[in-house]
């Protein structure tokens, strides 16, 4: 991995001068990474590796959408999700307000946010900011069942799907999205190849696809890796990293943006600006 000096910073003008990181998020949720990295000094280095495309049968989400009012609960995962849904809500003319027919749950604080953007406060976040926590949330209210949609990405997890209807709901599982390998910039290959200080990885895909892009363009992934640091948003995505051998240096203990800048931040024994991990920005796809 790249050389940690821990004299760096101090003599320098900026908390992460010196340093540099990779940004593997979509090129358009890039810049809630790349804008506080860029603030703390640090050299910020994008590899777009995912982009977020429509589901292969978007019309299911649709029909759903029309039938919200059959549905006690709508949970989205993601902003990813938030995004998709309200795009949607509007090509059908039904609108953000559609969304008052069903309570929404939300698995966590950077989805939450992304929601209350549009003036719609969740009906339920878990406090652990993973699918698991909001089976948590849900068993904790004691319905014994309900009807939920479940937007979600077509690659996403099923856990949270099979784990409420052990509880007695019905679960639609619905696809909102989906992760396609973008075309990153092959010419990158040969400066991360030189050593960067830090690889961000901000959902499963990020992982899968720097991988794969690393391979179809002749580097060693492997040997690429080692000379970084594995920053991870979280603990699904740090599952994802070590079941491919990787081992995160650095994860936030919430799972948001912020809180991922602040841990790099950190791991390099400097201080953030008290306004650097406040603000809620959205997570993972």
């Amino acid at each position: 991995m790249a050389p940690r000096d821990d004299n760096l910073n101090a003599t320098s003008g900026a908390p992460l001068s010196g340093r540099s990181v990779v940004v593997t998020r979509a090129r358009a949720q890039a810049a809630a990474l790349v804008e506080p990295l860029e603030a703390l000094g640090a050299e910020v280095i994008a590899v777009p590796v995912i982009e977020i495309v429509d589901p292969p049968e978007p019309a299911r989400l649709d029909d759903a959408l029309r039938r919200l009012g059959d549905y006690d609960w709508l949970v989205l995962s993601s902003a990813n999700g938030v995004d998709r849904v309200l795009a949607r809500l509007e090509a059908l003319g039904l609108g953000v307000g559609a969304l008052s027919a069903v309570r929404v749950a939300v698995v966590g604080a950077a989805t939450a946010a992304r929601l209350a953007e549009t003036g719609i406060a969740p009906d339920l976040v878990p406090d652990d900011f993973r699918q698991e926590g909001l089976v948590d949330a849900f068993a904790a209210l004691g319905e014994g069942g309900g009807r939920v949609l479940f937007a979600r990405a077509l690659e996403g997890r099923f856990l949270l799907g099979e784990q409420l209807a052990a509880l007695g709901y019905e679960v639609d599982l619905v696809p909102a999205y989906r992760t396609v390998p973008a075309q990153a910039d092959s010419g990158v290959v040969d400066r991360l190849a030189l050593g960067v200080d830090v690889i961000t990885f901000t959902s499963p895909s990020t992982v899968k696809n720097l991988i794969a892009f690393l391979e179809g363009n002749g580097a060693d992934p492997a040997e690429v890796l080692s000379l970084a640091e594995a920053a991870s948003i979280g603990p699904v995505t740090t599952a994802a990293l070590v079941a491919r051998g990787i081992e995160p240096a650095i994860e936030p203990a919430e799972s948001t943006v912020p809180a991922l800048v602040a841990a790099i931040a950190a791991f390099y024994s400097v201080e953030l600006p008290a306004s650097g991990a406040s603000a809620a920005e959205p997570s993972a796809s």
